[in-house]
């Protein structure tokens, strides 16, 4: 799992004050021998130590050549840079409904190459249908008590997708079989999903795996937080109280190895048609 998974900005400021305090500490030098090697007050060692300032990318930098840590740096600024994410998806989702979310992503789905997706609770959105996605953000704009702008918010959620149909785009796709029996919306609805999900597999973006159930999973990966991987440049974490941006190449490999281990219990083709049939027929 990512260091910061939580939509707290303080959580992951003290976070990675921690792992800067680690920094010092395994170079055996006190906070004022660190600010003297960063030419800076032994005060703003100590706010930036104790999560009371937050740093700027050439403090951390700074901070690192201090300690004779530079190889961690790149992580770290993609740390704190990650945190600064973490808020404004945050503010967004609060005050400004659904919509500007769907539309303040779409140039980054229109410049991606290749999307790993990993869904384990709802259908990705850029295979929803209309349907599936009106009572989708329904259910979350009730929970959240987020202002209503569904309308508008599936109307861009929909012009987002073209992406399958435009350009240079690959979608490697994999769903966990629950999700093709979590009722969203009314039986019409679902049916209509799961009919646009199976026509979804012959288009030439899509690779499509469906995890069985019964996928045995002791040696492999369990079912984690629902992801989606840009260009193996960032990831898109959902988690119920916010949406976490991934930048760390730490912790992007991470993902990128998890995404490799529940391929290998995805099911492709006919037997993947099979499980989404199955879920057809269990709503008669």
């Amino acid at each position: 799992m990512p260091s910061f998974p939580t939509s707290n900005v303080q959580e992951a400021r003290a976070a990675l004050a921690a792992r800067l305090r680690e920094l010092r500490l395994d170079a055996g030098i006190t906070g004022k021998e660190l600010a003297a090697r960063c030419s800076w007050s032994v005060a703003k060692s100590s706010r930036i130590e104790n999560a009371h300032t937050a740093p700027s990318d050439k403090d951390i930098q700074a901070w690192c050549a201090a300690c004779g840590a530079e190889n961690q740096a790149a992580d770290l600024v993609a740390a704190n840079r990650q945190a600064d994410s973490m808020y404004v998806q945050w503010k967004r989702l609060q005050r400004t409904g659904m919509r500007r979310l769907q539309e303040a992503s779409t140039p980054l789905y229109e410049r991606t190459c290749v999307f790993r997706v990993y869904a384990s609770h709802v259908m990705p959105g850029f295979l929803q249908t209309p349907g599936y996605a009106t009572a989708l953000m329904g259910t979350i704009a009730g929970f959240r008590g987020t202002p209503d702008d569904i309308s508008a918010a599936v109307d861009a959620r929909m012009r987002r997708s073209r992406v399958v149909y435009e350009g240079d785009h690959r979608f490697a796709t994999l769903i966990e079989e629950n999700v093709l029996h979590h009722k969203v919306g009314d039986t019409e609805v679902m049916a209509g999903q799961l009919g646009s999900l199976l026509a979804a597999m012959s288009l030439p973006s899509i690779s499509l795996g469906i995890i069985p159930a019964a996928a045995p999973r002791e040696q492999v990966m369990w079912p984690v937080e629902q992801f989606t991987v840009f260009d193996d440049a960032r990831v898109h974490v959902e988690l119920l109280a916010a949406k976490v941006t991934v930048t760390a190449p730490g912790e992007l490999d991470i993902y990128l190895r998890a995404f490799a281990r529940l391929t290998e219990l995805a099911v492709y083709g006919a037997e993947a048609r099979s499980l989404i049939v199955k879920a057809l027929e269990a709503l008669r």
